[in-house]
Order: C-alpha cells, then structure tokens, then sequence
C-alpha cells in the first residue's frame, strides 16, 4: 500500500499525516463555513429561545376562586382590584388633596377591613396615624418639611418577646401627572395584601413586624425620614424591606442588600429570585439617577441591614402619565406578592442574627430559576484562586501541546505570547468597537437610536464587538507560518489567550474590590473545568474533540452572561432618557453591550475558524452591523422616541419672576417658561417636529449672575443639570394663583454690639418651595433659626420646603456679620421660589405645551421666583 493510499483510508476520519522535519504535524480537517454558520444560528436561538422567556416569564396570577380558609396563598386579583381603585385617584402629590386626604383614607380605610379580620389568636395588629416634621441636610441641601403623613402599620405575634423587627417600608404618593400604578401603588398593594394574610393565617411568626406607606417619597424621601427620625417603633427596627420601583408591570429585582445573611434568607426563601450583586454596583456608581428610601433608612441608622427591592422593566412609564393600572399584568403582581410574602415571613419565622457572618455578599439569580450568594470574603479569594487555576491549566496545556507537536516547550510560550497579544488586540477591538460606533452616532446627533427599537443594539453594537473579537485571531491563524504547531493547536492557543487576558481582569477587578468580579469567576470556572477534563481525558491531543466538551460547558457562562447583561440593559436603557445632556449614554450601553459580547461569546466566536471559510462568518456580522447602522441613521425606526411607550420627557415651569434691589425697588420683573431637557438630543427632536423655539437661550449668563440662576428650582436634580436649563420669555405675564408677597420683612435690626445684624423674614411658601440665601463677600452669618450644622455647607444655602398638611408660613431668622460693620450696604441676596404643583397655567402656556409632538410627555405647572437684597 502506498503512502497516498494510507493518507486516505487509514487515518481520514480524524488526521492526515505529513512528515515535516523531526516531527509529524497532524492535518486536522477544517468544517465546512455553513456548519459555523450554523453553529453560530445555535447560540443566537439558545438566547431567543430560553434566555428571553425565562427572563419574562411570570407565574399564573391567583384569583380570588383560589381564596379559600386555610389558604396562605397571595392572592394577586384582590391585590390587582386595590392597585385599580389607587390608580383611579389620580396624581398624589404631596400635600394635594388626592395624596393627603384620598389616597391617605383609602389605605386607611383598607387597613381598618384588615384589622377587622384579624385572627388574635396569633397576632394583635396596631394602626398609627403619624403627621411628623422634621428636617436634614441632603446633597448639600436642606430639607424642612412639615405636616407629612404617613401610616404605620405593627403586627406582633402572640406572646412576642424578640426586640428585632422587621420594617416593610414603601410609598403612596407620586410625582405630577403621574397615577403611580407602578411607582409606587404597586407595592403599597402588596403590602396591604401581605398584611391581611399575615394577620389572618397562621404562619408561626415569631418577630414583630411594621408597615409604613409612607406619604413622602417622591419628594427627597421625607416620610422614611419622618419615620425612622420620631416615630417611636423606629427604634426596634432591625430588617428593612424597601420596595419601590423604577418601571411597571414585570418582575422586582434584589438591587442593594447589605448582610450575607440576609442573601442567604432571600436565596432561601423567595419563590422567584432576581437579583444581582452588579446593580447593586451600579447604583451605588451613581449612574442611576434615582433614589429610595433605603439611603434615608441606613444612613440615619446605619445598624439597619435588609433589601432594596425594586419594579425595574419598562422603566419607560416611570414618572409620567402612562404609569397607568392597565399595563401592570396580574402574572406580575403574583410574582411580587410571592416573593414579598415568602420573604417577610421567612424574616419573621428564622432567627438571622445567630449567624455570624459579616461584611458584604456577592449574590445573583440563575435564569431566575435558583439563587447563589456567599459572602464577599469567600468570593475575593475565590476569584484569586479561578484566576490562578486557569492560568497553571493554560500552562500545563502549553507543556501538552509542546509534547505531542515534539517541540521545546520555550517554542511554545514564545508562540503563545504573540498569540497572547493577538488576543489582547481582540479583546480591546472587542469592547472599543461599539464604544466607536456610540461615539460616532453621537457626534452626527443620532443618540439613542436603540431607545424605542432595542434589537437594533445587536446590530449597533454586539455585531461590531464580535467581529472585533474574531478578526485578530482570524487574520493571525490565517497568516501564520507555524510548522511545527498544527492549526487546532494553535486555535486552541488562541482561546488559552482569551482565557488569561480574562483571568488577568479577574485579578485587577478583584483588588479594585467590585464584587462585579464574579462574572468573570464564574466564566473562567466553565473554561478550567472542560481545559482540565481535556487535559485528564487526552481529549486535549485529539483534533477537534475537544472542543465538544468545552461547548458543553460553555452553555451555562453563554446563558448567564447573555441574560445578566440583557437584565442590565433593559433596565438602564429607559434610564438614559433622564440621563441628562452632559453625558453620551450611548457610551454606557454599548460598553454594557460589549462586556455582555466579551463574557458570553468569547471563547465561543473564536470556534469559527474550525471553520474553512471563518471569513465568511464575519463578513456577514459586518454586513447585519452595517445595515443596522443603516436603518438607524436613515429610517424612522431609529427615531428615539414613540407616543405612549416611549416618551421623551420634558420637564418645564411656567415662571414669573421679580428681582428687587437693595433699595427695593424692582430691576427685572418677566415671565418665561423654565425648560430642562433631560436627555442628550435636547431639543433637537422638538424643532425639528415644529415646535417653535426660536426664543429658547440658555440661562448660563444667569447662573453666573444669581444664585440658582435665579429662577425656583424645585428640587435637587434641577440643581445637578442646571447648565442645561433653558428659557423662553414671553411678553404677556404669567399670573400665579396666590396674590400673597412670598416674604416679608418684619424686622431688620443691629443688635447692641453693633457688630451683627438680625434679619426676621415671614415666608409665606406654598407646599413646595426653595430659600436660597447667598450672604454677599465678606459677609458671615453667625446665628439662624435653620439647622445649625447646615452653615458649614459651601453658600449658596439652599433650603427645599414642603408640607403635607398646610402650613400658613414659617419665620426665618438669620444674623449676620461683616468686617466693617458698615450694614448700611447690601449683605446678603434671599430668594424664594415657589410652587404651584396642581396649577395648569392660562391658555397661552396650554397653547405652548399643546405644540409639543405626541411622543413627548411634558411635566408642567405654575412658579414664581422673588429675590430680594438687605
């Protein structure tokens, strides 16, 4: 028999033998391009086919025919019924009729049907009534608030001892427009359902719990404040379980959570995980720009542990006027009720303080099928010790490549590093690449392209980083002139690569201390595991089989990493609509997209080139990139923004605002409406819709002028993008409805050491306001009615009031000092901004506001801004 004849038969199902110099080099036959092709197809359908419907999957919503005596169940109809009579309210904003006095009796009148059923032979439940005043500084504000209602609810089990309770605490009031099915009606209705299984089934409780709907959230969290600060049961309060949301009608994710002991209870108890150590990450970042009650809780009390848990999906509605009952499915608010439920009763029946551990935890969902959590100790010097192993398996792999091909193993490192730098090059092309395509979109103005068509994210941004992650090794396998290392063997070097530039990160994110590290640990463990049982098995030194072990494992990494970083995306996506115009968010998204692509599809894309034609495969991604760049730059459907679903918002007052001199006499008296436009496009989308705009400037010169550019901002976030207000003047005035001056002087005076003197003003303010004093150069106040502590805050002082129930006004001392005593001279600038939250402005202003496009949700009403010299 020839050697031509044994080249065909003997050895034709898996090599080819070439003699080359001292060795022999095994010819391992490539795929043909439609298998990787293929194979490609696999994963994407893995991830539309399991991926996707275990992320929006919800349980079957229990009806009331499922109620019955002895059972424990949530029952989400009756929940759903309550959440609809909430909703049909209305807006409740602080100290409006609709918060303080509709929404306040129907929880009141609610919880009086509950305590009328309660079963006292296991608990005794306890209703008060709190209206609580208070004050603290916040961002470098003060907050004053007076007259704020809340209502707190005390369940204790019979013969109850344990002085370590449970506080379930969220919100019943909203922000203007907005009914608050979602944010946060949703989970007052959970708490009030949670509450009369509680109370009339027996769940062996063995610790008390408190119920606080508190009637200030939306409004820098003054309720929790008034809670936690006063009410007397605040002080044996010991787990809190914060639900709030940011989105409407899904599942509530586990976002912030201080104990691992607590994320072992929730891993144990809770019927439908969601959670993640990474957002938790990410919020506390300050990316998110929103805020719960958890910040309230746990820096006034910083011994309180527990959850912050919140609606998270379709984040879209959130704030505005579509936050609507009918969007929320009954399969959503049985998911909620679940997990509330088995939560706070897994609370109240165990023990956790017996554990000892401390610290912070690294926890996150399965697919919300199962949870892990362990505490962050075990995870540094776990993601240590997977970097380590990877690294030492990589090498013994190296020594069992440079065995088998009969070549020094310093010829096979030295090989290795160049291919280590090829994938170094890929890793970089792949998480830069979509970082370019975001920075070029938003240079040309086409931010937030994927806003209202998220699948264009595939194309926008994981094509491109799959492609950059390809293409080196691609172009490296088919330039190299190896001929002592096969083509598999130099493959399976190029995934070794992939492997230590991960394991490399794993190292430096693990020092910088993110607990986010995991998703690397864990994608490293699934590539050690098939390396090792490679390396145990020869599987290692037999052409392509190893790589079906390795693809076995790989389905676990792919399908947790794909459905993490999508969780992530689709909750931040909305976000970047109130991101404001300072930032790219397009940046963050495809940074996200890219780690996604890197973590899930890694090891995975680099498989192609078992393929003998891998090029084909990235031309085709170039090819879907390309025309998705396409259809988002030149087609409606890469328009940002849609009516009702998708909205751009826009924030505005309708203003009238009077500046005094020192002699009182008035320098500016004009009208205007306030503009923030609170994403990047600005109001790019409106003029080119018709709006007419044309006498919008800028408030820069203002802000450089007055204090808070004198104009009454509202709140905080006003504050934080103040660059980016704008203003519209307009010639006929704007009449507020309160005729009364919103200060008075009642007394200005030098007091006996001729050294200070002692303004008393009268603030006559609506139930939103702002103080601004900016005492002049030179000029030291020395004394004030305000919180003390609050004048160690850099001027401009800032105050943010509010009440619940009406307050007439408020008196404000202050006492001040200078240098050269001399007070007959300006020293200080005192400005009030005021409120009219439930005031819609005359017809011009309708009119106005009218012009706006439908896919814009405008949040509008009445202001006025006085400022005064002494």
């Amino acid at each position: 028999m020839t050697d031509k004849e044994q080249l065909i038969t003997a050895d034709s199902l898996e090599s080819a033998h070439v003699k080359k110099k001292l060795g022999i080099t095994k010819l391992i036959p490539r795929l043909p391009w439609f298998v990787a092709g293929g194979y490609v197809v696999f994963w994407i359908m893995l991830f539309l086919g399991v991926v996707i419907p275990l992320f929006y999957h919800l349980p079957e919503g229990k009806t009331l025919e499922d109620a019955g005596p002895g059972n424990k169940a949530f029952i989400a109809e009756r929940a759903q019924e309550d959440l609809r009579v909430f909703a049909s309210i209305g807006t409740k904003v602080l100290s409006s009729d609709n918060n303080e006095i509709k929404t306040h009796n129907f929880i009141l009148n609610r919880l009086e049907t509950i305590l009328g059923n309660v079963n006292d032979e296991i608990v005794t439940m306890e209703i008060s009534a709190q209206t609580v005043s208070g004050t603290f500084i916040r961002n470098t504000q003060l907050h004053l608030y007076e007259n704020v209602q809340n209502i707190v609810v005390k369940v204790t089990p019979t013969g109850n001892t344990n002085d370590k309770w449970i506080l379930f605490n969220t919100h019943s009031d909203s922000k203007p427009t907005s009914p608050s099915a979602g944010d946060a009606g949703f989970m007052v209705v959970i708490g009030m359902e949670v509450l009369r299984l509680i109370t009339t089934q027996d769940f062996k409780l063995k610790t008390t719990i408190v119920f606080v709907f508190n009637g200030a959230e939306e409004n820098t969290l003054l309720g929790s404040h008034g809670f936690i600060t006063q009410h007397p049961w605040a002080e044996n309060c010991t787990v809190l379980v914060n639900m709030d949301a940011a989105g409407s009608g899904s599942k509530e994710i586990l976002f912030q959570s201080k104990d691992p002991r607590l994320a072992k209870l929730y891993k144990k108890y809770v019927r439908h995980p969601f959670a993640t150590a990474i957002a938790e990450e990410i919020y506390k970042s300050g990316i998110v720009p929103s805020d719960t009650d958890w910040s309230i809780y746990t820096t006034v009390k910083n011994t309180l542990v527990g959850y912050d848990i919140g609606q998270c999906i379709n984040g879209f509605v959130y704030h505005t006027k579509y936050d609507r009952y009918d969007i929320i499915p009954l399969g959503s608010i049985q998911n909620t009720g679940d997990n509330a439920l088995s939560l706070i009763v897994g609370l109240a029946t165990e023990d956790w303080t017996e554990t000892t551990e401390t610290g912070t935890a690294v926890f996150f969902d399965f697919l919300g099928l199962f949870m892990i959590s362990y505490t962050n100790t075990v995870a540094v010097k776990l993601n240590y010790a997977v970097a380590a192993v990877t690294i030492v398996l990589v090498y013994l792999s190296l020594l069992r490549i440079a065995s088998v091909a009969k070549v020094t193993s310093e010829h096979v490192i030295t090989w290795f590093v160049l291919i280590l730098v090829v994938q170094v090059i890929a890793f970089v092309l792949g998480v830069g690449l979509p970082i370019v395509v975001a920075y070029v979109f938003d240079k040309y103005g086409l931010t937030l392209s994927y806003y209202s068509t998220p699948i264009l994210s595939l194309g926008l941004y994981v094509c491109p980083s799959l492609v950059g992650l390809a293409l080196p090794s691609c172009i490296y396998l088919k330039l190299q002139k190896n001929e002592n290392l096969t083509y598999v063997q130099q493959l399976q070097m190029a995934l070794h690569g992939h492997a230590v530039v991960l394991s490399l990160l794993c190292v430096a994110l693990n020092y910088y201390g993110l607990r986010t590290t995991y998703v690397f640990t864990w994608t490293l463990i699934f590539y050690a595991i098939p390396l090792a049982l490679n390396l145990l098995s020869t599987l290692h030194d037999r052409g392509w089989s190893w790589t079906f072990v390795l693809k076995v494992f790989q389905v676990i990494p792919f399908m947790y990493n794909s459905y993490i970083f999508y969780v992530l995306i689709v909750i931040l996506t909305p976000m970047m609509g109130r991101f404001g115009q300072n930032t790219n968010p397009d940046l963050f998204i495809s940074a996200l997209a890219a780690l996604g692509t890197v973590l899930s599809m890694g090891f995975l894309i680099l498989l192609i080139n078992m393929s003998r034609r891998s090029g084909i495969i990235l031309v085709a991604l170039v090819a879907v990139s390309a025309a998705t760049i396409y259809v988002a730059s030149s087609t409606e459907i890469g328009f940002p923004y849609r009516p009702k679903t998708n909205v751009q918002r826009l924030a505005s007052l309708q203003v009238n605002r009077v500046l005094y001199e020192f002699d009182g006499t008035v320098s500016r008296n004009e009208s205007g409406y306030l503009i923030s436009l609170q994403d990047r496009r600005g109001s790019s989308p409106l003029t080119e819709a018709g709006v007419d705009l044309s006498n919008m400037r800028s408030l820069t010169a203002d802000c450089n002028a007055w204090p808070v550019c004198a104009q009454p901002i509202p709140d905080w976030r006003y504050l934080k993008a103040y660059q980016n207000l704008t203003w519209i003047e307009r010639k006929t005035p704007i009449q507020t409805p309160i005729p009364t001056p919103p200060l008075t002087l009642l007394n200005r005076t030098i007091l006996d050491d001729g050294k200070t003197l002692q303004l008393v003003m009268r603030c006559n303010f609506t139930d939103h306001s702002t103080l601004v004093i900016q005492p002049l150069t030179d000029v030291t106040i020395t004394k004030w009615s305000l919180l003390d502590s609050f004048r160690a805050v850099t001027p401009p002082y800032i105050v943010f009031y509010s009440y619940g129930l009406k307050k007439e006004f408020i008196d404000i001392i202050i006492e001040l000092t200078k240098p050269d005593y001399d007070f007959e001279m300006p020293s200080t600038i005192v400005g009030i901004g005021r409120q009219f939250m439930n005031a819609t402005g005359d017809a011009e202003a309708q009119a106005f506001y009218d012009s706006m496009p439908s896919f814009t949700a405008v949040v509008q009403w009445l202001a006025d801004y006085h400022q005064y010299i002494f």
